[in-house]
Order: C-alpha cells, then structure tokens, then sequence
C-alpha cells in the first residue's frame, strides 16, 4: 500500500508541474540531485546526512547542525528538502556542506543516493518517515536518528491496520523525542531506544534572541519618551482574518502604536491593509526618520526582520490562528511579552503551554480581543506578569540540542 501511494504522489506531482509552480520547482530540483551530489561530494570525506521537510524542520535541526560544524569540524554535513518552501529559502545554508532536494521515495532512488552519499550517520528532523529510504539505511548498516519527534496515538505507525509500516520505526538506531507522552507511546509498542530530549526550536529561537538586530528606524518609530509612552503592538505573519479582529481596535486607541508584519507581502495585500487603517500609516521600505516617528502604523513591506522587531513590542499577536494554524509564538515569547493569537492552536503544544502558564491568550473575535486589551491598558502590571511567564516558559526549554549531540556525537549513555 505504502509503495502504490507513493508511486500515485510522484505520478501526481508530475501531472501538476506544468500548472503548479510548487510541484514544477520540486521535479526540477530532484532531476539536479545526483547530479549535484557527483560535482559537490568529496569520497574522503566523512558525511552527516540531515534531512527536513521544509523551512520549520530546518530550522529545528538548524543548532544540531552549527553545534557539529563548531564541535566536529572533520564532519561535512549534507541538508536535503523534500518542500521548495524550505530549499529554495535555504539552498545556500552556509552551515551545510552540501544542499539538495531529497528525490521521491522510491527504492532505486534511495538506494542510489545512499551508495553515493555513504552517510556516516543520518538524521531525520521531527516528521520523516520515508520508509524506503530507511530500510536502504538499515540495510547499509548507517545508523539513522530523528530528533524533536513527537508520537500520537493517532498516527498512521500505531492503527490496527498499520503493522507493515510500523516496522519502519525498526530502523532508527534512537529516538529523540519531545515529551514524555511520546516516549511512552513508543515503548509500548517495545521501542525503548528513545531520549526526551525536548524540542531543539527553543535553543534556535534563543540564539535568534541572542543574535537580534538594531533597527533604528523601529528604535524611531517606537519613540518612547517620557511624555509619549505607548503600548507598541507588534503583529507579526498576519492574515486578513486576524486583521479584522485587532485594527478596528487600534483604530480607536491613539495610545497604541501597531507594527504589521503580515505573512504576505504584494502590493494588493499592503493596499489593502492601509485603507483598514484609519490612523498615519507608513511601510518600513518608504520611511525615513524624519516621517517614521509620526505615523501611528508600521507595515513591515519586507522579510527577515520579524524575530527581531518582537523586541520593540509590548504585546505581540501571532498570525495564522484563524485559518490553517497559528506561526511561531516562540519567536515573540522569548523577548518576554505577553503573545496573543487566534483560536486555531491546538495542534501547537506550545501555544497550548504558553496558555497554560499564563503567558499567552488566545482570541475568538474583535470583542474578546477588545476586552482583552483593555484589561491590559486598565492594569498594565498584566503585561508584565504575562511576559514574564513567556520568557521563563521558553528559557526553561532550553538544552535539546546538548542532550542529543552528547548521546549522538559523543555516545554518551541515556
């Protein structure tokens, strides 16, 4: 079953190219795969294989990686991407030696790649489970890991019907997981080769904190002088749903001032959102210093400042939780500021944590996102409180990165 859906998916992504930008760019990048890895890989050579998803698996593998390259620089490390979203941002990851798409999960094609490769060790980041890959990977004797993985008792591995492809859990040489409850799962069903470790996104997230940028033209825009104190509110990735709930309100109260970093940016999406605006709006790419400090609005028209403008908020709001799912809360909770965000989290443990510990909330509507602002406007101690359990809820994750590298590079007991 597991080969005939895999046979349809290719089949399928073939049929799209020609009409999906997406699929044209992924078949593209597999036909250059063997030939990249003939041109790049040195044979005396000793490489790690890592392997994402896309972007956010990336980014959760990214410090095992940098801690190799600075730990073990004898290492080469090679990146594959299934997901263009994730290779085609990263294909020129300075910390990888080597970066390529991952072809289709065919036998041949694994096979093929494995005896070019000849992977010291493999690691599979979070949500990979191609299941010809890892029996080439088992059979070659290359021993094979996956970190920051979560197990749910409603995963395909662990249904009544599934045995065939649970057997595909029999190829990793260790576990790395998240929480206790997945380690658990696993032993029950006798894998007791398994750490928790935690997730490797917090030691990310705070090295992302660690390494923030100064920008002056916030520093200007935020304009915090004694006799102008405002609440900032930062927005950050989002959609025209959250917008609906938190500009009406930013409307009506001169004494905030919003950023808006929305998860799109095309000139119809920023057209859009300033004639929502009621207040002096300006987009980061037209300001200067002299008109920043005197608009009550900032659209964030560019990419790669957000983890770093969450520094200048008071209260942030997360996009994408009216919709398919909520963006990365950790990137606004590490600088301690209450994190807000829409009512679709519950596939995000740690949103759900966050909740829990007081150091975010979540909206449903313009009226409960309104009584929520004004409890904090009425008791500013609120704010406070709120990101201090943000920022201990995230500090307090931190040290995935360490437990693994100790046991997976160094061999250290469990």
């Amino acid at each position: 079953m597991y080969y005939l859906a895999i046979a349809i998916y290719s089949l399928l992504v073939r049929l799209v190219a020609p009409f999906n930008k997406k699929a044209k760019k992924m078949l593209a990048g597999q036909r250059k795969t063997f030939s990249i890895l003939r041109e790049q890989l040195n044979p005396d050579e000793s490489y790690i294989w890592f392997h994402a998803a896309s972007l956010g698996e990336f980014e959760q593998g990214r410090p095992l990686m940098e801690k190799i390259k600075q730990e073990k620089p004898a290492y080469k490390i090679l990146l594959t991407f299934f997901s263009p979203s994730g290779y085609e941002v990263r294909k020129d990851y300075p910390g990888a030696d080597i970066v390529c798409y991952l072809p289709f999960d065919h036998y041949w094609n694994a096979r093929k790649f494995l005896l070019l490769v000849k992977p010291v060790m493999a690691i599979f980041i979070k949500y990979e489970f191609w299941m010809n890959y890892l029996n080439q990977l088992k059979r070659l004797q290359i021993p094979t890991y996956i970190i920051s993985a979560v197990f749910r008792p409603k995963q395909i591995f662990f249904r009544w019907y599934a045995y065939r492809y649970r057997k595909v859990l029999n190829n990793f040489k260790w576990f790395f997981v998240q929480d206790q409850s997945s380690l658990e799962l696993l032993k029950r069903f006798n894998h007791h080769n398994v750490t928790v470790a935690g997730d490797t996104r917090f030691d990310r997230v705070y090295e992302i904190f660690e390494q923030r940028k100064d920008l002056p033209l916030i520093e200007k825009f935020v304009n915090q002088t004694e006799s102008d104190k405002r609440i900032v509110f930062v927005a950050g990735s989002t959609w025209m749903k959250d917008e609906a709930v938190f500009i009406p309100y930013f409307n009506r109260h001169p004494e905030i001032k919003l950023i808006i970093a929305t998860h799109e940016i095309n000139e119809k999406r920023i057209e859009t959102l300033t004639s929502r605006l009621s207040r002096p709006v300006v987009r980061y790419s037209q300001a200067n210093e002299s008109t920043v400090g005197d608009a009550g609005c900032l659209i964030i028209d560019c990419i790669g400042l957000l983890s770093s403008i969450y520094r200048y908020g008071d209260i942030a709001y997360v996009g994408g939780g009216f919709g398919k799912g909520i963006h990365n809360t950790l990137e606004a909770a590490v600088y301690g500021i209450p994190v807000l965000f829409g009512p679709r989290y519950q596939r995000f443990k740690e949103a759900e944590q966050l909740i829990a510990c007081k150091g975010a909330s979540t909206v449903t509507s313009e009226e409960d996102f309104s009584s929520l602002m004004d409890n904090f406007l009425s008791y500013p101690n609120l704010i406070r409180e709120d990101g201090k359990n943000a920022k201990e809820y995230v500090t307090g994750k931190l040290g995935a990165t360490n437990k693994i590298y100790e046991k997976l590079v160094l061999g250290t007991k469990n």
